[in-house]
């Protein structure tokens, strides 16, 4: 059933490949630097006191750097999974060489502006890239799902990071880099509505334990936890976010509790989705209302 539903998506994938092209607008990395202010690490050491970010936003900056420098992996796991030939190759090396550029002005900013300890920065590259990601068993459906989720999270967390900053440079590279994987999102998401008209079961089932399961590619870089929580108390992305501005309109997209039709299993993922919706909410208001309390004892 997946092998047949790639092929049928196949003219699906051109369309949107084209769609894709037009739409892509090219920048280059090298314009959003600011190499002016860059000097010799060698010769003056990194300290922290040179650095015009705020903890919150140089922990952000930096999960969202290490996040992209996994790429190698992520081109592993689609090119495996949609093949190398073809609409769905051309769109494999093309999200690829898109993605690429995304580490290279985000590394290059951090390391002129010296906004992080740059020993600390290739230490963590080195040790998230020898980990790698792993998407496990996810069928090609799953991957698309999880990708269409994925793909949003990313562009919120990258925007939400540049307003952060309280620095225009950086903000203005990251909102560059969010535009870009709006475009990826919208590929996927469009991909995900077609599968959904051709096999309505198989993707509904994919869709709801993508959202269930979800974690973001960078769980794996150290002292996740810790810096997800940072992340989280400064508003930048949290459990209200991802159910409000990531699951949600994504499911209102699809229309994923409006679909008719379906069998017994997709019903029955679709009320595990619902419920599982329902107690996400109440983790994001326990969590509001414990960072606002917080918020309050501060002043």
């Amino acid at each position: 059933m997946t092998l047949d539903l790639l092929i049928e998506l196949e003219p699906v994938v051109a369309a949107n490949l084209d769609r894709h092209l037009d739409a892509a607008k090219e920048w280059m990395p090298h314009e959003y630097v600011p190499w002016g202010e860059g000097r010799d690490f060698v010769a003056e050491p990194w300290a922290l006191e040179q650095s015009q970010l705020s903890s919150a936003a140089r922990t952000a900056f930096e999960v969202n750097l290490l996040t992209e420098d996994n790429l190698p992996s992520y081109h592993f796991e689609i090119a495996s999974r949609f093949g190398r030939d073809g609409a769905w190759g051309t769109w494999v090396h093309q999200w690829t060489a898109e993605e690429g550029r995304h580490a290279m002005c985000m590394r290059d900013y951090l390391l002129v502006t010296r906004a992080v300890d740059p020993t600390q920065l290739e230490r963590d590259r080195m040790a998230q890239m020898r980990t790698g990601y792993n998407a496990r068993a996810k069928t090609p459906i799953e991957v698309l799902a999880y990708v269409s989720f994925q793909e949003l999270a990313t562009r919120i967390a990258h925007r939400n990071t540049g307003r952060f900053t309280n620095v225009p440079a950086a903000e203005r590279l990251l909102a560059r880099v969010a535009a870009d994987e709006n475009l990826h999102m919208i590929f996927y998401r469009d991909l995900v509505q077609a599968a959904l008209q051709i096999s309505p079961d198989e993707t509904v089932q994919a869709i709801a334990s993508e959202a269930m399961g979800f974690e973001m590619p960078g769980t794996g870089i150290r002292d996740f936890g810790r810096r997800a929580v940072e992340i989280a108390k400064a508003g930048i992305y949290d459990l209200r976010i991802h159910h409000d501005e990531v699951l949600f309109p994504l499911l209102r997209s699809w229309k994923f509790f409006e679909l008719e039709g379906l069998n017994d299993a997709a019903e029955q993922a679709r009320d595990q989705l619902a419920a599982f919706l329902t107690g996400l909410e109440t983790m994001a208001a326990t969590f509001d209302a414990k960072r606002e309390r917080a918020l309050a004892a501060s002043h």
